[in-house]
């Protein structure tokens, strides 16, 4: 049984409504009532009043009988209460993940750069590398790197000239346009120079030093968080993966850099379709949800231990073979 929770703020009631549409306690059990962070009940659900819903409630049972989470819909199960989701594919169990996503998205953002990616790129972007290339259409901004595989001349990193400060949202849509089944595209998030000469923290400082843009150049010396998606079709031989990392220059290469958890998605960036990403950096964590038209998916990665990154520039790397399109790019920040 689908059924829908609905709060009054007026006096502060909470009833569901069953399938028939009739008004229905919550409960006996007393609960506390949170909306948008702030309590606003503490006690029994009134079942005579039912209102217009609102977009998120958290609530709890007392004692300490099951966890505090947000809720949009519930499904009684055996007397049970349980959280759902509701996507364009069809009806999923709500996550932790989307739960955080949805906590950050709730901020006060305000946007600081935009690029709908169909003017002239090198307004908004720098390129590393000389054979990786970047265009404009109607369409979009599309980066295609070089042909050869395994060469690290043929890599290519697009940054902001903008850099960003603490918390961020970064918003796009990505469509995929090779067939390739191996290397990755990578955002990277608040860039800087290790600080250690000649890197210093303004990466563009030393720009010339990325002409060939090898990976060893940006983990072995620059803070940042990376991001790695659209990597190897599900198949046989190769499963697709998210994975995030914060660079340490100066120590061990990528060893020690993972954030966890990784994620092995499946029906996400074909070639072709647009896919609506989402990335909120907040203090120590990245939260991300990717969307196209058949599904919608969260993932958090977790950084408890490094040190935390403050500030930097934002890039889009595509290892070399790699090729997509990108259009209307956001960055937001707190007010």
């Amino acid at each position: 049984m689908r059924l829908t929770l609905i709060f009054n703020e007026e006096n502060e009631a909470i009833t569901y409504k069953d399938p028939t549409g009739a008004p229905k306690r919550l409960g006996s059990r007393k609960v506390d009532i949170w909306v948008d962070g702030q309590l606003r009940i503490d006690g029994y659900a009134n079942p005579d009043v039912v209102t217009s819903n609102i977009n998120r409630i958290m609530f709890r049972f007392q004692p300490d009988e099951v966890p505090v989470f947000y809720i949009d819909d519930l499904v009684i199960i055996d007397g049970a209460v349980a959280p759902t989701m509701q996507t364009s594919g069809g009806q999923s169990k709500r996550t932790d993940e989307r739960v955080s996503f949805e906590n950050s998205l709730d901020a006060d953002w305000e946007e600081v750069f935009r690029d709908e990616g169909t003017g002239n790129w090198h307004d908004s972007w720098i390129l590393d590398g000389e054979i990786g290339t970047v265009t404009n259409s109607d369409k979009g901004m599309r980066l295609t790197a070089g042909p050869e595989r395994f060469n690290d001349a043929h890599h290519m990193v697009l940054w902001t000239r903008q850099s960003f400060y603490g918390d961020l949202k970064i918003e796009y849509e990505y469509t995929r346009l090779d067939d390739i089944t191996d290397f990755v595209n990578i955002l990277y998030i608040q860039a800087t120079g290790s600080g250690e000469e000649p890197f210093a923290e303004d990466i563009m400082e030393w720009k010339e030093m990325r002409k060939v843009p090898a990976m060893r150049m940006y983990f072995e010396n620059m803070h940042l968080y990376h991001i790695s998606y659209a990597a190897h079709p599900n198949n046989e031989e190769t499963q697709s993966y998210i994975r995030a990392r914060r660079y340490m220059p100066h120590k061990n290469g990528l060893k020690g850099t993972e954030l966890q958890p990784d994620y092995y998605p499946e029906g996400l960036f074909e070639k072709g379709v647009p896919h609506q990403i989402t990335v909120i950096k907040h203090d120590r964590d990245l939260l991300m949800r990717v969307e196209n038209q058949d599904q919608t998916a969260y993932f958090h990665f977790r950084n408890p231990d490094l040190p935390v990154i403050r500030q930097g520039r934002i890039g889009l790397r595509h290892m070399n073979t790699r090729s997509a399109l990108y259009r209307n790019f956001l960055v937001s920040e707190i007010e």
